[in-house]
């Protein structure tokens, strides 16, 4: 024993890992030497069978996806193990030297071995690991959870505190922690992973080349999942989840663990496995916090910027667009905290941030802009020179050096032979433009750090002066290289777009101020050669539009930098658009003779058209500017209103072109084929209807619209409008989806106007217009542009009025087009809300034109009053799914506010599903019950969400807690309530009733609270409702025993009720009386609501000293003392404190707690009803679509009822706040499979049958049958199935055996069945067997209550007993009764009278098998 030898068993358990090189197996040289077992033949078997897994041969066998696999492997490890400990053997494995020659290493570089002198630690820690790897295979966490706390004892047993290293080799820990990782239970994955990075936050681990290869590996593959970022219960929207959280913390704690020399490499392979795979956008941007909340070190070069920039370019392909800018706000962060700026240059630097895209995250005046410009200046003299400058001063900071030899630069041009026809790529422009900002907001921050109050700007005029002086040069020098002019276009309209965040007040930015005003000086040359090159023959190739569109962008850039700067410029843009558009018309009229055009006539054409487009835009945009007095705007109306419209352009002939060129010299510009001239002809067609409905909105070609009825049109313009109708419909069939839009903007004029005389043409616009949109994915980003322009076109003011006014076939279509568009809301988030905030805004906030003749747009809100009805119940039952998942992340990055520059750069979308209700609300709070119209509107909203309710109470659907008819019947009376305020006394007395009736029905928590807060406000504003209230208590029991408790709870607050009734005695009188009959009712719950009102009642009987019940004083007084003193009774008196406790009794006042809070965030969260329907009130702040006036009243909840949580009135189990149990107690807190061989022989073990091998595993020869034929309910059936056989019952009679096959009872029995014999009776044939078991000796037991039975503490089982249990409602028949020997009740000490019939069952079964087990240990 006392010799060093490897153990046979071990040596099996070794060959089971595979020999791959770089795993800690590939390293070992297992031992050969001859087994000792006598079972080596079949163990070797088992070792070569379970070493080859489909598709897992380089897999450790605790780690592989084959379950039998991992059978094998933990079995072959037990019994290594064993045999190690009962040899008591001095086993080692070491690996192998250089030489061949064995190396004696440290025990942690030991995959396996066993000491005498550790025999007691190592059987403890082998044990441990076996029952954590055997209790994974479960999957199922409530059995898992309590196993995890053990992995730490591992941990300790597994690293030496005195040397600070491994004894057990760090592979057989990841094992565990893959197969939590790779388990098909996401909680238990999430699980594994919490419990991985916990660790080097509460365990000192040695460095580990296999920790780090495991963290770069499967924990990465594992923190891809995005449902595993989802938050835990009790966490509040907005809150970090716990795995973001427990992310941020282990890999800052982690990396700083690490050896210098090993933390650059290890985070540069960090960042490289999230370039190597896509990354959807939740993980991405919790992995990206990470990385930026490690501590700042330079660790980073230029491999890590390279990395990063990848991150950045390939993986933030998703169309959550705050998230991505989110991740990119994080990932530039991480670049500025960890970069070594001494060995990266600046044009590295400026590389990487061109990755960032300033409409997301990057962008001037954020709190992120500011964080890079004073790294810059902090770093200025680090940065690794990349390039000496020909202007080098030693004064001048890098950045500037750097940033003057990027412009100059930029600005050359090479010469070459000809000109390249295709315009040059934008990045380079954005980065001289993101650069030169970038210097001048350094330096503007150098300036002011030094105390300097005037800015020379020396640095930011240095960088300007190159690009000024190609542009003004532009105007007079027709010579200049056409690349040299589109990069200083380029590079200027890049400057102009530039817009100031902080500054409300442009003026109050030095730095955009400073460009605007040396911008201005060359204004003249530009829109010299603007026009020149879009009205002459300068553009005639393809290629050459993407310049037109360069020229055409910088127009309105120009205009408005005039504006801004100098107005003494205007005339000169007055000039240039009188030339444009004079130009432009007289192209488009030329007609061309020839049957094949040539591709620079109609190039030039396509352009023309583009620029009258820019015309009518700046027109419509500036019109402070008055271009509407230009004689040539006469000359583009009349063109445009007589032009044919969806008119194309040939595709022209290319031989001439082609023959400019010898064969030698390259064609730079490539023939377009068909589809390419198509769009471009598409092009030509959208840019047509751009400048028709600038004609058609801006001039009012046809009548306005009256309230009832249309001005008589003369049939000539209804021709002409009919025809261009007929155009948008035919343009919506030829023009690709992202450029309808403004055909829709014309058909919003047209339809009206045409409704009474084309209807059906009408119709088919709607119909059309629906097609675009239902055919595009909401992932596309036009489908948002699209939608929003299809809303404005349907739910024009105009057309509503006019369709609802002829309420013929139109009026019906857009009703079909709103239910069509609340279904698409419930796949694609966001459809409503733009469809309720656009309705909303346009019927309460009007905004009609003057001369319209429609004056009172409202009247739409009442002719499709179905789109708010729908609007204030609209929500969905989220699951634990994407969609909820997302919402949850976007509230976590809006709350970090300013903090997160993506909050301030992206645009809201406003697309949560709480935007419609909140919208809805907004709107209804606006309302004003003294308007006649309002008023009607509100009636007839109360009416319609009345039915709804009722409807929704009828339904066969189950109601059960925060289901669908849950939410909905909850947002139905949250509305009302919002409403009933505004409500007057006539309608509110005929609807009452529906109230009452309402209450008659069971209905979950919240909603019983907000009806009976309505009838309580109902009743103490119109005292007189009072009789009709007291009548809702005469209706028979049958009907009140499911809603009393609502009607008891108003009474509660009968104090509120009367505050404005003149006679109290009376009513308190009649109060009493109702209540004190209830005070009896056999109902437990019922006697409890009528205390609680009674103790409010009698409270002001004696403050207002009713004399007529003084006889009932002693009475009364007597039974609220032994209500307030009573004990011993059950949970009585616990309830009862309970229920005085409650916060609806105790703390919530129905008139100080009205508002806005209360109802849509603190009742629902008191409520215990889904988070997902708490609508706090920053929300209705936040979306201010709809602003609600600064007067308004009912907003915020008093903070006594604000500040209660559910645990401070709902009911806690007995032992909820116990202490868990420590994590280092016995084995017996926890699941512990058998060890065969520890039970039976293991020659034997593979041989058993059936029968046998029950009888090995410690079953009991019971003389108990269970007779269970009366019983229906599957579940309660494999229930008992379960316990018979772990009680060891011989036998369970069953009506049928065909339950076996249920899976409600699979599910419970848990192949209970397979070890238990069944026996089928049929109910029919339960009196004969009765009888025959009679005559075998059994005594037939029933469980019932009788006036004989007996009590089961007190009743002796005889060893042959046969139990009868009864049916779930009906019990055991009065037939069966005198056949039974005996009766045998549960002694009860509750309120509630009977049990479920399989606790029943279990708890005789259990008494049974007690009381035999303490007779076999007597006899023994």
């Amino acid at each position: 024993m006392g010799t060093t030898r490897p153990c046979s068993s071990a040596r099996c358990v070794l060959s089971l890992f595979p020999n791959r090189a770089g795993s800690p197996c590939a390293r070992r040289q297992r031992a050969t030497p001859q087994l000792d077992s006598p079972h080596s033949d079949h163990l070797s078997g088992a070792t070569a069978s379970g070493s080859a897994g489909e598709g897992d041969s380089q897999r450790p066998p605790p780690a592989r996806r084959d379950a039998l696999c991992r059978k094998r492997g933990r079995y072959l490890l037990q019994r290594a193990v064993d045999a190690a400990a009962s040899q008591r053997a001095e086993l080692r494995c070491p690996p192998r030297g250089g030489d061949g020659t064995a190396v004696l290493p440290w025990w942690g570089e030991l995959l396996f071995w066993w000491s005498v002198e550790k025999n007691e630690k190592l059987l403890q820690f082998w044990e441990t690991y076996i029952l954590i790897m055997e209790t994974l295979e479960g999957n199922q966490i409530h059995v898992i959870k309590p196993v995890l706390p053990k992995l730490n004892s591992l941990y300790e047993h597994a690293i030496s505190g005195k040397k600070g290293c491994w004894l057990f080799h760090p592979s057989w820990h990841m094992c565990i922690y893959k197969r939590m990782f790779e388990s098909e239970n996401k909680t238990l994955t999430k699980e594994g992973i919490l419990h991985f990075l916990e660790l080097y936050e509460t365990k000192h681990l040695p460095n580990s080349l296999e920790f780090l290869e495991f963290v770069i590996g499967p924990l990465m593959d594992a923190l891809s999942e995005s449902s595993l970022y989802s938050r835990t219960q009790g966490q509040l929207m907005g809150a970090c989840p716990p795995l973001g959280l427990r992310l941020q913390k282990f890999l800052a704690t982690y990396l700083m663990l690490l050896p210098d020399e090993e933390k650059g490499s290890f985070l540069l392979k960090f960042i490289q496995k999230m370039a190597s795979r896509h990354w959807c956008a939740v993980p991405i941007l919790f992995l990206s916090m990470a990385l930026a909340y490690i501590p700042a070190c330079k660790i980073l070069g230029t491999d890590g910027l390279h990395a990063l920039r990848d991150v950045l370019q390939c993986t933030m392909i998703t169309h959550q667009i705050l998230l991505r800018g989110a991740a990119q706000c994080y990932l530039l962060q991480t670049a500025m905290h960890l970069t070594d700026v001494e060995k990266v240059s600046l044009p590295d630097v400026a590389s990487f941030l061109m990755s960032l895209r300033p409409e997301e995250s990057l962008r001037r005046d954020t709190m992120l802009w500011m964080e890079l410009c004073s790294w810059l200046q902090v770093n200025d003299r680090f940065f690794r020179k990349s390039v000496k400058c020909d202007f080098e001063c030693k004064e001048m900071s890098s950045l500037c050096l750097y940033v003057r030899s990027l412009v100059g630069e930029y600005l050359k041009t090479p010469v070459s032979e000809r000109e390249n026809c295709f315009m040059p790529d934008w990045f380079e422009a954005k980065l001289v433009a993101t650069m030169i900002l970038l210097a001048a907001d350094v330096e503007e921050m150098r300036n002011k750090y030094s105390g300097k109050s005037n800015i020379e700007w020396i640095e930011l005029k240095a960088f300007l002066n190159p690009l000024l002086d190609v542009l003004m040069k532009l105007g007079s020098n027709a010579y200049i290289p056409t690349l040299k002019t589109d990069k200083s276009l380029q590079l200027l309209l890049k400057l102009l777009q530039t817009r100031s965040l902080k500054c409300s007040n442009p003026q109050d930015d030095g730095v955009l101020i400073f460009i605007w005003k040396s911008l201005m000086t060359p204004v003249e040359s530009i829109l010299e050669f603007v026009l020149r090159r879009l009205t002459t023959n300068e553009l005639s190739t393809v290629g050459d539009l993407d310049r037109c569109d360069l020229y055409l962008a910088l127009i309105p850039e120009v205009v408005n930098l005039c504006l801004q700067v100098s107005w003494k410029k205007v005339p000169s843009i007055k000039n240039f658009i009188f030339s444009l558009t004079n130009a432009s018309i007289h192209n488009l009229q030329k007609t061309n003779c020839e049957e094949e055009p040539k591709l620079k006539e109609q190039i030039k054409k396509v352009a023309s058209m583009a620029s009258l487009t820019v015309v009518c835009e700046v027109m419509n945009q500036k019109p402070e500017v008055h271009l509407e007095s230009l004689p040539s705007v006469d000359a583009l109306k009349k063109f445009i209103s007589f032009s044919q419209y969806n008119q194309v352009l040939k595709k022209p002939s290319y031989v001439e072109e082609k023959s400019r060129y010898t064969p030698l010299e390259p064609v730079l510009c490539e023939e377009p084929t068909s589809q390419g001239w198509g769009k471009i002809v598409a092009r030509y067609v959208h840019d047509q209807w751009i400048c028709l409905r600038f004609i058609l909105t801006k001039f009012h070609t046809a009548e306005p619209v009256l309230e009832d009825k249309l001005l008589e049109l003369s049939s000539s313009t209804v021709e002409r409008l009919t025809e261009i109708l007929q155009a948008a419909l035919e343009a919506l069939t030829i023009l690709p989806s992202d450029h309808v839009l403004p055909v829709f903007d014309s058909m919003k004029v047209l339809v009206p106007k045409l409704l009474d005389s084309a209807e059906s043409l009408c119709i088919e616009a709607f119909d059309l217009a629906w097609k675009i949109i239902s055919s595009l994915s909401n992932t596309q980003l036009i489908f948002w542009s699209n939608l929003k322009a299809f809303v404005q076109f349907i739910f024009a003011t105009e057309v509503l009025a006019v369709a609802a006014s002829a309420k013929g076939q139109a009026y019906a279509k857009i009703k079909e087009i709103i239910f069509k568009l609340i279904d698409m809301s419930t796949t694609r988030t966001g459809v409503f809300n733009i469809v309720i905030s656009h309705c909303c805004r346009s019927w309460i906030f009007s905004t009609f034109d003057d001369r319209s003749a429609f004056k009172n747009t409202f009247l739409n809100a009442g002719n499709y009053c179905e789109l708010i009805t729908e609007a204030c119940v609209f929500g969905t039952v989220f699951r634990r799914d994407q969609r909820r998942l997302i919402q949850d992340v976007h509230a976590f990055i809006e709350d970090l506010g300013e903090k997160c520059a993506a909050n301030v750069v992206t645009e809201s979308t406003n697309r949560d599903d709480h935007y419609v209700r909140v919208c809805a609300i907004k709107f209804l709070c606006l309302l004003d019950g003294s308007n006649i119209l309002h008023k009607m509107f509100m009636e007839d909203i109360v009416i319609k969400l009345l039915d709804k309710d009722e409807l929704v109470s009828r339904s066969r659907t189950r109601y059960y807690a925060n289901s669908l008819q849950h939410r909905i019947k909850n947002r139905i009376w949250q509305t009302l309530l919002v409403l009933l305020p505004k409500l007057d006394q006539n309608f509110l007395c005929e609807t009452l009733n529906k109230v009452f009736q309402a209450g008659f029905v069971n209905n979950q928590a919240s909603v019983k609270y907000f009806i009976e807060w309505i009838i309580i406000l109902s009743l103490h504003k119109y005292p007189c409702f009072l009789n009709k209230f007291w009548d809702c208590f005469c209706y028979d029991e049958e009907k009140l025993k499911t809603s009393i408790c609502t009607f008891l709870s108003v009474l509660s607050h009968f104090d509120i009720i009367i505050q404005n009734t003149s006679e109290k005695k009376p009513a308190l009188k009649k109060a009493l009386i109702v209540v004190l009959q209830w005070c009896f009712n056999h109902n437990f719950s019922v006697r409890l609501y009528a205390l609680i009102a009674l103790k409010k009642i009698w409270g002001m009987c004696k403050m207002l000293h009713v004399e007529e019940f003084e006889a009932l004083t002693p009475v009364i007084e007597s039974s609220l003392q032994q209500v307030e003193n009573m004990h011993g009774a059950g949970n009585a008196r616990r309830n009862w404190q309970r229920i005085q406790d409650h916060f609806f009794f105790a703390t919530f006042h129905p008139l100080r707690d009205y508002s806005l809070e209360t109802i849509f965030y603190t009742l629902p969260r008191l409520s215990e009803l889904a988070e997902d329907e708490w609508i706090s009130l920053c929300k209705f702040d936040r979306f201010t679509d709809i602003p609600l006036p600064a007067t308004f009243q009912w907003y915020h909840s008093r903070t006594e009822l604000l500040d209660l949580k559910p645990s401070d009135w709902s009911q806690q189990d007995m032992g909820s706040n116990l202490v868990e149990m420590d994590s280092q107690t016995e084995w017996t807190d926890v699941q512990k499979k058998i060890i065969p061989w520890k039970n039976s022989t293991p020659s034997l073990d593979l041989e058993l049958v059936f029968q046998d091998r029950a009888a090995k595993l410690g079953k009991s020869n019971s003389r108990l049958i269970v007779v269970a034929s009366l019983i229906d309910k599957p579940t309660n059936l494999g229930g008992l199935c379960r316990t018979s056989e772990i009680f060891g019952a011989s036998a369970l009679v069953v009506s049928s055996l065909h339950y076996v096959q249920d899976k409600q009872f699979q599910h419970l029995s848990v192949s209970a069945e397979q070890w238990l014999p069944l026996i089928e009776v049929k109910p029919s044939q339960l009196v004969d067997y009765l009888q025959q078991k009679k005559t075998e000796g059994y005594t037939i037991i029933g469980v019932e209550q009788t006036a004989k039975s007996f009590d089961l503490t007190e009743y002796c089982f005889p060893e042959k007993s046969l139990l009868l249990l009864g049916n779930e409602h009906e019990g055991i028949p009065a037939n069966l009764i005198h056949h039974l020997d005996v009766c045998v009740e549960i002694p009860q000490q509750g309120i509630i009278r009977s049990l479920n019939v399989h606790v029943s069952g279990a708890l005789l079964i259990w008494e049974y098998t007690r009381q035999q087990v303490i007779k076999q240990k007597q006899q023994k």
